[in-house]
């Protein structure tokens, strides 16, 4: 099997589900709430989802794994930019905050927002425990460590903070970020991602491995690169809302 199909259809899923939350969140507030109960509907679906293709080591479960995972991510999302699932904190960083004070009260701003993620990779964990196929078990784990990753990069410096991805009931997030041209974690988080990444296209292109090995190496693979160019993006002079230009008409 060739590893070209999964590494576009990982590519598509991100750019048009990020599109499509923007878009969502450019909407009307008054929508805001129907739209969430409707990504709690489509949470549920993909948790069982993500249980029925637990043990279907096939190509069709490891992309049915994949994209549940998404969709449980997708939800936390939108949740948290209608500002549903945010935190206790909700103004801007006071002035002269420096420091573990000013590291405290960023966390205050998404304190529920992390709570919510660790009880979806609990979910996520209980819903692929012990099956043959980890492919949506993975997919969450990564997009989960890369994200916290690239939170810490923000807040310790980075040169593109994408200002316009965050709606305007949540601008005050941003006085929690530092703008500059590097931070020392940066390197480290790249380098990071690069070694983890290596081992799973190894597997992908590796002659003895599977139709479903090739899918699901090639799906997480990619997911866990397209985080790592994520992270290049904010200290490249390239602004990634370019990319989404569709979903932030407004």
């Amino acid at each position: 099997m060739s590893i070209v199909w999964p590494i576009l259809y990982a590519i598509f899923i991100w750019w048009f589900s990020t599109g499509i939350i923007l878009l969502l969140n450019q909407r009307n507030p008054s929508t805001y709430k129907n739209t969430f109960w409707v990504s709690g509907m489509v949470l549920a679906l993909a948790l069982v989802g993500l249980k029925t293709s637990a043990n279907l080591s096939t190509v069709a479960g490891a992309y049915c794994g994949f994209t549940c995972a998404i969709l449980v991510w997708g939800w936390q999302e939108i949740g948290f930019l209608f500002g549903y699932v945010t935190g206790p904190r909700r103004e801007p960083c006071p002035e002269n905050c420096r420091g573990l004070q000013k590291m405290y009260f960023a966390f205050q701003t998404i304190q529920h927002h992390e709570i919510a993620l660790v009880v979806l990779a609990l979910a996520v964990t209980v819903m692929t425990w012990g099956g043959s196929n980890q492919t949506g078990f993975w997919t969450f784990i990564i997009l989960w460590l890369m994200r916290q990753s690239a939170k810490l990069n923000v807040f310790l410096g980075v040169a593109n903070l994408n200002e316009r991805f965050l709606p305007n009931h949540l601008k005050y997030i941003f006085t929690y970020f530092t703008c500059k041209p590097m931070n020392p974690l940066l390197p480290l988080s790249v380098i990071g991602g690069v070694l983890c990444a290596i081992p799973l296209w190894l597997s992908a292109v590796h002659p003895s491995s599977s139709d479903f090995q090739v899918a699901s190496m090639s799906l997480t693979g990619a997911i866990l690169s397209l985080a790592v160019l994520e992270h290049i993006l904010m200290v490249v002079p390239f602004s990634s809302e370019r990319l989404w230009k569709w979903g932030m008409r407004s």
